[in-house]
Order: C-alpha cells, then sequence, then structure tokens
C-alpha cells in the first residue's frame, strides 16, 4: 500500500477514540452478531468519509485515499485469482486427489495434528509462501481431516502454523525479505537473529500439537480405505500428478515471480486433466478455471472433498480485500495512523518499552488496515530512528517486524491473509486462530526478548 500523505493532523488521542469505535464495532458485528465482515468494514468505510467530510476534507482527497489503498491490493487480488485457478486444476489433473491418498496411507494418524504441521513448515520453507503452502498442501489436510472426522479448525491451526513458520524462515519470502530492506540489515543475519524467538515458538507449537493429536489409531480405518479404494477406481491417482508441485517447488526455489510460477503449475495440471479425467472434453477443462472442479462421482463424501476452487471461489475474499484496504488507505489520508504512531513514540527511552511499542504498532496496522506488508513498512519506518537513538541494532526492529507483524496477519478475520485462508481451508479464522500456536507464541516470545534483555543486541560503539 502507498504510504499516502495525511490531510489531517489531530491529536493521538483523537485517533485512538475513533480506532476503538471501529474495531468495537466491527469486531461486535462479526463475532456477537455473526454478520459477513463486509457489512462492518463498509459502514466503517461511510462513518470514515463522514467523518472527513466534517474535517472539511474534500471528497477527491477522501476518494484518492481509497484508490491509493485499494491499489496495493491488486497484486493480491491476481494472486487469488490464480491460486482459484491452481486448486480447482490441481484437482483436475489429480494432484491433490493424489496427496490425500498419500496423506490416508500414513499410518501414523495419531499424530496426525503434528504430521500437518511438521510437512507444512518444511514445505513452507522451501517454497517461501504461506498461502501458496495453505492453499496446497493446506487443502490436503482439510480433506483428509474431514474424512476422518477430525478437528478442522486443529488442523487449520496447524497448517496456519507450519506455513508461516516456513514462509517467516525462507530467504524466498518476500515478508522475510522486505523485513531486512526497510532496516537495512543483512537478509541472512536478519534470518540467523529470528532464530531465537522462532525456534522456541516452532518447539513449543510442536509439543502443544502432539497433546492434541488423537494419541492412537483412530478407529475409522475402513474409512480411510474405502476412500482409496474410491480414489483409486476414479482413476485420480498417480505419480505424474505430482508434476505441477515439483514445478511449483522448483520456480518458487528459483524466486520466479509468483503469478509466473502459480501459472506454470496450473497449466501443468491442465495438461494432465485429459489423462486422468475421461470423457472431459476442452470447454470443460477451461470452465473449471472460473467456476471450480465439480466432483460428480456419487459418492458423497469424494464429492465434498473434491469439489473445490476456480477463480469464481475467491470473490468473496477479493471483495473483502479491497472494502479492508479502501478503509485502510482512509485511516492513512485522514491521518488517524500517523497520530497513533507519533503518540507512542515520545515514550520509547527504553529497550523495553521500545520493542512492546513496535510489537504493538505492528500487530496494531494488521488489525486496523488488515494489510501484512503495511505491518512492516510503517512500524519500520516510524521506529528506526528510534532503535538507533537508544543504541540497538536494526537486526532487533527487523526480527520484531516479522515475529508481530508478518505473522500476525492470518489471525486477524479481515486481514489479507485472513480472508484467504478461511475461503481456502474453509475454517473461519476465530476458530483456527486459537490452534495457530506459532502465529500466537511470536508476538509473545519477542516481547520478552525485549524485557528480559535476553539476544537483544546493541550496535558497536
Amino acid at each position: 500500500m502507498q504510504q499516502d500523505i495525511p490531510v489531517l493532523r489531530m491529536k493521538s488521542f483523537e485517533a485512538l477514540i475513533i480506532i476503538i469505535i471501529l474495531l468495537v464495532f466491527i469486531s461486535y458485528s462479526m463475532i456477537s452478531l455473526g454478520v459477513v465482515p463486509h457489512i462492518p468494514i463498509t459502514l466503517s468505510i461511510i462513518g470514515l468519509i463522514a467523518y472527513g467530510l466534517v474535517k472539511k476534507v474534500s471528497i477527491k482527497d477522501l476518494e484518492k485515499g481509497m484508490t491509493n489503498g485499494v491499489q496495493s491490493g491488486i497484486g493480491a487480488v491476481f494472486i487469488f485469482f490464480f491460486i482459484g485457478m491452481l486448486i480447482s486444476s490441481w484437482i483436475a489433473g489429480g494432484t491433490i486427489p493424489t496427496f490425500i491418498y498419500a496423506a490416508l496411507s500414513l499410518d501414523s494418524s495419531q499424530y496426525f495434528y503434528t504430521i500437518v504441521f511438521l510437512v507444512t513448515s518444511i514445505i513452507g520453507l522451501f517454497i517461501g509462501s504461506s498461502l501458496t503452502t495453505a492453499a496446497t498442501l493446506g487443502v490436503t489436510f482439510i480433506s483428509v481431516a474431514t474424512a476422518l472426522d477430525l478437528s478442522l479448525a486443529i488442523t487449520a491451526g496447524a497448517v496456519v502454523s507450519g506455513a508461516f513458520f516456513g514462509d517467516k524462515l525462507s530467504p524466498l519470502s518476500d515478508t522475510t525479505t522486505l523485513s531486512s530492506m526497510v532496516v537495512g540489515v543483512d537478509l541472512f543475519e536478519h534470518i540467523k537473529n529470528m532464530l531465537w524467538t522462532t525456534v522456541p515458538a516452532f518447539i513449543i507449537s510442536l509439543v502443544l500439537f502432539i497433546f492434541l493429536s488423537p494419541g492412537k489409531q483412530i478407529s475409522n480405518i475402513d474409512k480411510m480405505d474405502e476412500l482409496k479404494e474410491m480414489l483409486l477406481e476414479l482413476n485420480f491417482v498417480h505419480w505424474y500428478s505430482v508434476i505441477p508441485f515439483i514445478l511449483l517447488a522448483v520456480l518458487s526455489m528459483k524466486k520466479v515471480s509468483a503469478i509466473v510460477t502459480l501459472g506454470t503449475s496450473t497449466l501443468s495440471a491442465l495438461i494432465l486433466t485429459p489423462f486422468v479425467q475421461t470423457n472431459f472434453p476442452l470447454e470443460k477443462i477451461l470452465s473449471l478455471l472460473y467456476f471450480g472442479f465439480k466432483s460428480e462421482t456419487g459418492n458423497a463424501e469424494i464429492d465434498s472433498l473434491l469439489t473445490r476452487g476456480g477463480m469464481e471461489s475467491m470473490m468473496f475474499s477479493i471483495s473483502l480485500v479491497l472494502l479492508a484496504l479502501s478503509m485502510g488507505g482512509l485511516l492513512l489520508k485522514l491521518g488517524i495512523i500517523s497520530a497513533l504512531l507519533d503518540g507512542i513514540k515520545k515514550y520509547l527511552i527504553k529497550p523495553s518499552i521500545l520493542i512492546f511499542s513496535t510489537a504493538l504498532s505492528s500487530i496494531g496496522v494488521n488489525f486496523l488496515m488488515g494489510e501484512q506488508y503495511l505491518s512492516i513498512l510503517l512500524p519500520g519506518n516510524t521506529f528506526a530512528q528510534s532503535y538507533k537513538e537508544i543504541n540497538l541494532h536494526p537486526k532487533n526492529l527487523s526480527r520484531v517486524l516479522e515475529d508481530a507483524g508478518t505473522v500476525v496477519n492470518p489471525l486477524v478475520p479481515w486481514s489479507v491473509c485472513g480472508i484467504f485462508l478461511t475461503r481456502v481451508l474453509g475454517v473461519p479464522t476465530i476458530e483456527y486462530s486459537i490452534f495457530a500456536f506459532f502465529c500466537l507464541l511470536s508476538p509473545v516470545l519477542t516481547i520478552i526478548a525485549g524485557i528480559t534483555g535476553i539476544s537483544i543486541s546493541k550496535l558497536k560503539k
């Protein structure tokens, strides 16, 4: 998102009141009333426009703020479209069904949540994209959990935890690169410094998922065998169906652009589709890219597992992302965000307070604007000089930005990541967030590090 020039200067207290009203209204509407987030966010936008007009801000400036906010989401919109097409093509080409078959073949269902966390962590680290990991392997694990009557909320929490662990530590990740760049720290020095908080968060999460896992072989082993046999009979399982995944992993590791990577993997799956789907004409292959794959096997469980994807399935998410970013653009244009950050800066005289304030700001930007990159950029630019003034190495700042910015975004129901994950995994953000242990622990551990001084690096004099 462009960092728009504010048209108003207000006191921090006034900005704080506005923010509290917005957060209480949106949270109450979604949690207590069960309203879809589009409505409270749209009403919040109307309220901010009215506030701006009362303050004599021109409608042209207000529209520009909204437009600038939306412009930052265009890249995410395209990614959403491509992932929607990827999921449907991977089902038609047998990639996701083959992964489901492999997951069902694991004789380790008593450690299911642990396996989900570990596998998504490894894949996320290799490809450097949390959303892609969730949209591919995450969908597979959710399908298996559905078939085995396991908790979808815990499974989704394990997927999100693993995917964001991998994304956070991967040198291929755009947020990892951004965090190091915004404060001028070497990328690998930044990753090495993150280990102080990331490894403990990973270990604690692993222990929790081991504790939550069933602990014994599940009783419905017959259902597993039945589903495996059905997938084989329907000609969904093939060794060559993993080719789209291999292409995705290789192109990601070579740092090819996300759209090219997703597009290439989708195209490869479409090429495989005629070999997997019999009597599947070209027009049907092309239609599934928009409408998604519609499984019509007659088996209710298989059909529910494999009816997914398509550009159409992303429309709910895209509309909400654009609304949330519009609200964020107004908050920037009206000077509300800058007033809050300026109000905090004058209290930053101790390392513990500075680190806590940075973490709180990154979390706040995620909740107020729903934008992952801004949760890094705004606090990074705002507090960089403060870290230097009290002799703290900038790698402390870059770590906090990741611990409280990058991994908090999927916990916010109206954020870009939260919206996407809810739509792809089919589990509400509020339900999976309490089990996304890695994402919950990271900001807590970074604040504890600031309070105790453990792993906090000083600038060399």
